[in-house]
């Protein structure tokens, strides 16, 4: 399975495309895919997750996620901001734990 996430030749994306914050790389488990990878760690991305492995009879096939780490601070602000708004929610303390034993 192709990684579609890249562009077809490294270095080809104009300087006015964003870079995604997420990334999913898929091939065999070759050079090839370990330079792409190595490539998108060199642009900034980190590692996300373990990579995945499989076997499709002749061929390990490897998957690995890479995530923008301005992507990650901001998921954490909007959980910390979400947290933040359950603590001063609309809701007093009494009635958020109504009904619980």
């Amino acid at each position: 399975m192709p990684d579609i996430s890249a562009p077809a030749v490294p270095g080809t994306a104009s300087a006015s495309e964003e870079k995604l914050a997420y990334r999913l790389f898929t091939g065999a488990d070759d050079r090839a895919f370990c330079e792409r990878v190595s490539a998108a760690l060199a642009e900034g991305y980190v590692l996300h997750g373990s990579p995945a492995a499989t076997f499709n009879g002749s061929t390990v096939i490897v998957a690995q996620a890479l995530v923008l780490p301005s992507a990650i601070a901001s998921a954490d602000a909007a959980v910390a901001n979400a947290v933040d708004d359950l603590d001063t929610g609309e809701f007093g303390e009494e009635e958020a734990f109504e009904g619980h034993a």
